[in-house]
């Protein structure tokens, strides 16, 4: 099993193994001197999991370089927001020490929009990660892989969100409002799904404006040959 383990994590590029190490350092590093941590299984548990697990999803479905990267900025994100369950995230106190104005000031933000950004990123960071996956592991050809791709981030989002409103059903209210980030708003769940699918939206212009041939945004699978006979679409 040990020696299966090892292959499996050797077949991953070195890059790749590197970010996988950054994670997990990333998620032991925000557990330091944890100021929640009650929450903190909850908010850091199923980042370390998936981190743990990322050798052998990478070795079954592999992603290029970029796109894992991607992938390695959302999570460090929402590890960053998981230390603060993301209502204390103290943005508003950093850009004073830099800058000597605070984030809320500035924009005339009347609550924490730390996860609204994480949200955000969620579509911005994913969909190409997502459209490679469709394209590589699906067969999806290169169009409808970016329409894929756009909508499962909302599918993902609407998911996630009806966790949190199961959460605020069974959990105890002071733990799933800590969890949820509401802040009051009875709209968050709307907004963060629209933030998602303006990320999502704003990255497909990105990966159409930059493509060179479909193929080229949303890389190939560097392992396999290329196909003389394959055509751009």
């Amino acid at each position: 099993m040990i020696s299966g383990a090892v292959g499996v994590w050797k077949s991953v590029p070195v890059q790749q193994r590197r970010m996988i190490m950054m994670l997990v350092a990333a998620i032991l590093a925000a557990n330091v001197d944890q100021p929640y941590p009650e929450l903190a299984p909850l908010q850091h548990g199923p980042t370390m999991l998936l981190a743990l697990a990322a050798p052998w999803l990478l070795h079954r479905w592999p992603l290029s370089n970029g796109s894992a990267g991607c992938v390695l900025l959302f999570l460090l994100l929402h590890t960053l927001g998981g230390r603060y369950i993301y209502s204390y995230v103290p943005y508003d106190a950093w850009a004073r020490a830099i800058s000597g104005h605070d984030v809320s000031g500035t924009f005339g933000l009347a609550r924490n929009g730390y996860d609204r950004l994480v949200h955000f990123a969620f579509g911005a960071l994913l969909t190409a990660p997502f459209a490679e996956l469709a394209r590589r592991h699906g067969a999806m050809r290169p169009g409808w892989s970016l329409a894929f791709a756009f909508a499962f981030v909302g599918l993902v989002s609407a998911v996630y969100e009806i966790f949190e409103w199961l959460l605020s059903v069974f959990a105890a209210g002071q733990t799933a409002d800590w969890y949820n980030g509401q802040q009051g708003d009875i709209w968050d769940p709307q907004k963060d799904m629209g933030a998602a699918q303006i990320g999502s939206a704003l990255a497909l212009l990105w990966l159409c404006a930059t493509r060179q041939g479909w193929g080229e945004a949303i890389s190939p699978d560097p392992h396999s040959s290329p196909d003389p006979h394959s055509s751009k679409e």
